[in-house]
């Protein structure tokens, strides 16, 4: 499922984003079980609504099923962020290097302004990579690929597990100005519609956030 600005529409949509944001946000627990009952209680509306959202989330990767346990978030483990960074740096930097060719100079203009926004917000101690999708540095390089396949399979698959390891784990410290500054320069390389230094850039911008959350879970 896309994000969209548009509201949305159903019970079971409100309820899939509201409790896809508590799990990327930490507000349900990494590793916990998910029960039916107390979630629906939770966000007031029936178990069939909540054991769908729970099939949609499992579908994003952030939600297992175990046997003899149930539904439940994922785990944030070295190992998982590690296998799942290793897919992020090839999609992620393919999407960069398509960037490069495929936006529009209006969607660059609007890129450079939205992390010209992303400064301002670190002058003033605000977080960095707070918020998902058009606010998102990765999530507008993404849709700048303008591949449907590539989209499709970062935005439906491993979006929201790679936001989980970022907000709960990657945020904090000294990283924040780092990756802002690495963020400029893949925008500058996309801007100078220059594909192989865009890819580079954003492989080593994702291989440097892995290192520091890595070293946040050891």
């Amino acid at each position: 499922m896309y994000l969209t600005n548009e509201l949305p529409i159903t019970a079971a949509d409100k309820t899939f984003i509201l409790l896809r944001n508590d799990i990327v946000e930490g507000r349900v627990v990494a590793g916990s079980k998910l029960s039916e009952t107390e979630l629906s209680t939770k966000y007031a509306v029936s178990r069939a609504v909540i054991r769908e959202a729970i099939n949609r989330l499992e579908a994003c990767h952030i939600v297992e099923r175990k046997a003899n346990v149930g539904a439940r978030v994922v785990a944030l483990s070295p190992e998982g962020l590690s296998q799942l960074y290793q897919v992020r740096e090839s999609l992620e930097g393919m999407a960069a290097r398509l960037a490069a060719v495929n936006m529009t100079e209006d969607e660059i203009n609007d890129l450079q302004g939205l992390l010209q926004n992303h400064f301002d917000e670190i002058k003033d101690g605000q977080s960095y990579y707070q918020e998902a999708g058009d606010v998102d540095f990765h999530y507008r390089v993404i849709l700048g690929s303008k591949n449907k396949h590539l989209i499709s399979i970062l935005f439906d698959g491993i979006y929201h597990l790679v936001r989980m390891y970022r907000v709960q784990l990657g945020m904090a410290g000294p990283r924040v100005s780092t990756a802002f500054d690495e963020h400029k320069n893949i925008v500058n390389a996309i801007a100078n519609r220059d594909p192989e230094l865009a890819e580079m850039l954003m492989r080593r911008h994702i291989t440097y956030s892995k290192n520091n959350i890595e070293n946040k879970l050891s």
